[in-house]
This record gives structure tokens, sequence and C-alpha cells, in this order.
């Protein structure tokens, strides 16, 4: 089963995560495609308590290669379909640490920033 976590839970969830693995920040993995994107984002993190990570949805099974089994990994999309079932099937793979973002990008301007534009 993914855990859910919504958006103005991601600082206590990357806090949490943060303290277990000190060398590598947990990814944000952005499953939406490319010009969703340029609708919206969450802006890059300065503090560096998470690495930002776009892949396509159905681009994941072939890049697979470029996440880490051990690193947290919180799934992001527009309102959470799409990154619950990367979640699910990043944890079929053997990915122990794995959350969806309840909500997607668009929680995420309605609980943290309303700055970020809503489609």
């Amino acid at each position: 089963m993914v855990a859910q976590v919504a958006p103005s839970q991601f600082p206590a969830w990357l806090q949490t995560v943060g303290q277990s693995h000190p060398l590598d920040a947990p990814v944000l993995l952005d499953v939406r495609e490319p010009h969703e994107l340029t609708w919206a984002s969450v802006p890059v993190d300065a503090a560096g308590s998470f690495r930002l990570l776009s892949i396509p949805m159905g681009s994941v099974p072939e890049r697979l290669t470029e996440l880490d089994p051990d690193q947290p990994i919180a799934c992001l999309c527009h309102h959470g379909m799409r990154s619950m079932q990367v979640a699910r099937f990043l944890q079929s793979n053997g990915f122990a640490q794995v959350i969806n973002i309840d909500g997607g990008i668009d929680a995420w301007s309605a609980q943290v920033d309303a700055s970020i534009p809503r489609y």
C-alpha cells in the first residue's frame, strides 16, 4: 500500500526521511507530461531538502535505472492519480520508501503555494 501525503505535510515527510538518508536528498518525482510542466511546477528547492526530477509517467519503466530503490521518492502529478500508479509501480519493483502527493500539483497550489497556477 502506498502512503499518501498532503502537500502541506510534505515538509514533515522530508524531515522524517531526511534523517534516515542524510547524504541523499529525497526525490520529488513529477510524472506529468512536459507541456504540463510549463503550466505549473513546484519551485526548485533552494534549501536542498529534496531533488526535483521530471520523468513522464509513460517513460518511468524505461528510465527506472535513473532512480535509486533505496532513496525516498515522493510522486507528483496533476491530481494524484497518475503519480499513485507510478508509486505502486515503483513499490512493485523494489522501491522501499515511496509516497504519493495526495491531490497533486493542484492541491500543492491550494495548500502550499498559491502562486503556482491551477489548470
